[in-house]
């Protein structure tokens, strides 16, 4: 079964750190561009973080530059989302997709996770 697993997400205070995985099964991540993507109560998803398929290229929204590091080992077949000095506006699931070229476009996603919950929140 071709499937993305996340894990990692909780309740962390705000200015807190958190790392969430997606893990790939079925098939080789490493041929994929692997984007993260969010989804907060009320909003549309959007795009966080993404990284080419052999890991030289990254790209972040604005909103994360500098407090998220996105980073793959296809050894592995897993991506890895570090984030830091979260505050409550990061509150959302957060889901990892497949994608063609790394480009943080939902619309282009092709293949996604069931999410993982992170909640920032003293």
């Amino acid at each position: 079964q071709l499937q993305l697993v996340e894990s990692g997400g909780g309740l962390v205070q705000p200015g807190g750190s958190l790392r969430l995985s997606c893990g790939a099964s079925g098939f080789t991540a490493g041929y994929y561009a692997i984007g993260w993507f969010r989804q907060a109560p009320g909003k549309e998803r959007e795009g966080v973080s993404c990284i080419s398929s052999s890991g030289g290229s990254t790209y972040y929204a604005d909103s994360v530059k500098g407090r998220f590091t996105i980073s793959r080992d296809n050894a592995k077949n897993t991506v890895y989302l570090q984030m830091k000095s979260l505050n409550p506006e990061d509150t959302a699931i957060y889901y990892c997709a497949t994608l063609w070229r790394p480009i943080l476009s939902v619309a282009e996603a092709t293949r996604w996770g069931q999410g993982t919950q992170v909640t920032v929140s003293s």
